[in-house]
């Protein structure tokens, strides 16, 4: 047991974080890159795609107050990531933190699980980019072929499974830039980052000045808390929090942006002000934008791919709605792009490490990308947007991103007190009460996920236990530098 929780020592961890060289990533990452690639990830689906869904389905126009409680526990968990981040600038985000501090087994558990939040999420956005694309050439008088499906029986119960080969392509094209390189991947983001934002912005204006200039209506805040159903999660105050558990899914890109430590010029300094700086303007846009969407269309209306797009047809400025719906699909591809960023180099230090296969941490000559990585992650992920509904998609992705946070969090909290005088360009305040927040709160939201949801992610960790115990504790280089070390001892006593 005692070899399960073996830490990877800090300094091996800084010297990694430290090499250069045709096999190392490169450095390339400005402040205003990192800024840009955490608000790419959470301007996107959050506001174009989840935030209509939530509000149908589980908390009516207090969604707004779903955003508050899924921000609060989202600033609670971006001090933690942002100590971490400047402390240990390398790859790998959650994954490496849990490594140094909580041991190999709480490593591997951690690791898996971004694959699941990251993969998951990207497939979430492919669809939800997919149902914008549609609804767009619909409005120009353009249809796509309709999508393929299929009706079979699994364990007796009918299934329907509904082809997205839209999701399925852009999710390779998306691949292929990543393949390119970091910087190149960059500026593309810091490109349609701008417009989006843009975008979110022109909304907010158009429907607060339709408002304004209508005495305040329609007004489709009555009731605001929608009457509970008689089920857990379905509107009333659980539904609130069950709504604040899926919107998380909106928040990950924080967290994204510290998978790009190890490509970041100077990452102590710039690694904070990226996540916290994407989170704090995301928060505020999130919570104007819930707001005014739900002031002007009954939130029954909106279980639709572009809930923004319907808000805008509100306001009757047809010019408007085209520019959400070009800045809806240009702002889902840097989501997806960040997505599958940060997936591949959690594949890529994991594989470091030994607890992968060596596959997964081939770097480019040329491009100096893990680019094998990223298109195993792509094809994979790209399966899974063309052949999964999106409910299913953004919950997984969800509960992936809380229990990151949580383990993250007590990593920060176990690192003050095993490693008190590492230097710390950026240090959590109030520790162990803001971990124990952090904690509190993303522990929370994952029990108001649906049952469903909760036992996925139990299986996705089983199939990941069965892959450490086979592969990864054996070729581990911890391990390994652990069995050398005790070699002599028992020469000798022999």
């Amino acid at each position: 047991m005692v070899k399960l929780l073996a830490t990877k020592p800090l300094d091996k961890l800084m010297e990694e974080a430290q090499e250069t060289g045709e096999h190392s990533l490169r450095r390339a990452l400005g402040p205003i890159n990192l800024l840009t690639l955490g608000i790419g990830a959470i301007i996107g689906a959050g506001i174009f795609v989840i935030t209509g869904q939530a509000a149908a389905q589980f908390a009516g126009p207090a969604i707004l107050f779903s955003f508050i409680l899924a921000g609060i526990a989202c600033a609670f968990a971006g001090l933690c990531y942002a100590e971490f981040a400047s402390m240990i600038p390398i790859a790998g985000s959650a994954y490496t933190y849990s490594y140094a501090t909580l041991g190999e087994l709480v490593a591997w558990i951690i690791g898996w699980d971004l694959i699941l939040e990251y993969a998951f999420g990207a497939a979430t956005v492919a669809v939800g980019w997919s149902g914008h694309l549609r609804a767009f050439l619909h409005d120009i008088g353009m249809n796509l072929p309709a999508m393929p499906h299929a009706d079979f029986l699994l364990f007796g119960k009918p299934v329907h499974l509904t082809f997205d080969y839209i999701g399925f392509l852009v999710i390779l094209v998306i691949t292929a830039i990543l393949v390119i390189g970091i910087k190149e991947s960059a500026n593309f983001t810091t490109a349609i980052v701008i417009l989006k934002v843009a975008v979110v912005c022109v909304f907010i204006a158009l429907a607060a000045a339709f408002l304004y200039s209508h005495n305040w209506q329609p007004n489709h805040w009555h009731p605001f808390i929608p009457k509970n159903t008689g089920e857990f999660g379905h509107f009333g105050w659980s539904g609130i929090f069950r709504g604040a558990g899926v919107v998380f899914f909106a928040y990950i890109g924080f967290d994204a942006v510290s998978t790009a430590a190890q490509e970041a010029k100077n990452p102590k300094k710039d690694m904070p002000f990226g996540i916290l700086g994407s989170l704090v303007i995301c928060t505020i846009l999130y919570i104007l934008v819930s707001g005014l969407l739900t002031h002007i269309v009954p939130y029954q209306q909106l279980d639709v791919p572009d809930p923004v797009v319907v808000g805008m047809r509100v306001t009757g400025q047809q010019w408007a709605t085209f520019l959400v719906e070009l800045g809806a699909l240009g702002g889902l591809a840097t989501v997806m792009l960040v997505m599958l960023l940060g997936q591949s180099r959690v594949f890529y230090s994991m594989s470091r490490d030994g607890l992968l296969w060596p596959w997964a941490s081939a770097i480019h000559s040329r491009f100096r990308t893990p680019y094998i990585s990223s298109i195993v992650v792509g094809v994979f992920v790209a399966i899974l947007a063309m052949m999964f509904p999106l409910s299913i998609l953004d919950q997984m992705t969800s509960v992936g991103t809380l229990l990151a946070f949580m383990l993250v969090s007590a990593g920060v909290w176990v690192m003050r007190r095993t490693h008190p005088d590492v230097p710390r360009p950026f240090k959590t305040p109030l520790v162990p009460l803001v971990p124990i927040l952090a904690i509190l709160f993303s522990g929370v939201l994952i029990v108001t996920l649906s049952p469903a949801t909760q036992i996925r992610l139990i299986v996705w960790l089983l199939i990941g236990f069965v892959i450490y115990f086979s592969y990864g504790r054996k070729h581990s280089k911890v391990q390994k530098a652990l069995d050398s070390a005790k070699a002599p001892a028992r020469t000798m006593a022999d």
